[in-house]
């Protein structure tokens, strides 16, 4: 293979070999992104890092709870979908003021659970606003925000900024790798940002506060552990989210970790089969969005 690939007498071959530089620039300009893209979220999260212990300051996410009352729906499978047509057209304008709302907020002024359902709001809420500028979509994978070549290899919305607070232009990947992530080391993080798929947790039915933080991020958890997205058997081979791949780190750094997490939300049932295994056969994720008409 190398020498065909060589041979610059054979044009084929010198086409291939030429193919071959470009592939390896592509990809090194996209981990060069990917690595200024990170750098940059390091220093959200420094920007962002100051919180007030002991605040009695809150948000009021009330819009946002009464958008997700209205709009999402909880299906007897156990996945929540949401009615996007519908909400394009009845609640999209108030899902925008909501938003622009946050974006006044003074973070630094929260205690820190009330900085966790504040972020986390923001993110789903952005997440559906970007969905419904653009419906009907198939898959969030389909929007681009823009956010360099990284972004468009892998698809999505993620890298592009699409919103800010307090001045600071922030994309979701900010907000969760640059702020959520490192900042608060909660593998429930994982279960509280929804990415409008049917492979992701859940986006809940009411909206985070700081009150009621510790209960909705258990709950999360549970519903998505015990669902078949987040773990299913065949036989003695289980299947496990790309959620618990692609950041196994959160998970406690190895499939082990990843098990032990699991149990800690697992129901009788699901602990039996757990406690069988050392290991999982293979990850997926479903990226079709969790529409209701899907």
């Amino acid at each position: 293979m190398s020498v065909v690939l060589r041979d610059h007498s054979n044009e084929y071959g010198e086409w291939r070999f030429r193919l071959m530089r470009v592939g390896v620039s592509v990809l090194m300009a996209a981990a060069g992104v990917f690595s200024i893209g990170s750098a940059k979220a390091a220093s959200v999260g420094e920007t962002f890092a100051k919180f007030s212990a002991g605040s009695t300051a809150s948000v009021d996410h009330g819009v946002w709870d009464k958008l997700l009352k209205t709009y999402v729906i909880p299906g007897p499978d156990g996945v929540n979908r949401v009615a996007y047509a519908k909400f394009k057209s009845t609640g999209h304008a108030e899902l925008k003021k909501y938003v622009a709302g946050l974006e006044a907020v003074d973070v630094a002024s929260l205690d820190r659970p009330e900085q966790f359902a504040f972020w986390a709001n923001l993110y789903n809420a952005k997440t559906i606003d970007v969905v419904l500028d653009k419906y009907p979509v198939k898959s969030i994978k389909d929007i681009s925000l823009g956010g360099g070549l990284f972004a468009l290899v892998t698809g999505g919305p993620w890298k592009g900024k699409s919103t800010k607070v307090k001045g600071q232009d922030l994309s979701l990947d900010d907000i969760e790798h640059g702020i959520l992530r490192p900042g608060f080391k909660d593998a429930r993080v994982h279960y509280a940002v929804n990415c409008a798929s049917f492979g992701c947790p859940n986006l809940a039915t009411e909206a985070f506060t700081g009150a009621k933080l510790e209960a909705q991020l258990d709950a999360g958890a549970k519903a998505y552990v015990n669902n078949p997205r987040g773990i299913r058997f065949s036989g003695a081979k289980a299947t496990i989210s790309s959620i618990y791949s692609w950041f196994q780190v959160d998970f406690g750094g190895s499939e082990k970790g990843v098990i032990d997490h699991m149990r800690k939300y697992a129901s009788p049932e699901l602990k039996a089969k757990l406690d069988a295994i050392t290991g999982f056969d293979g990850h997926d994720y479903d990226w079709s969005l969790n529409d209701t008409k899907g």
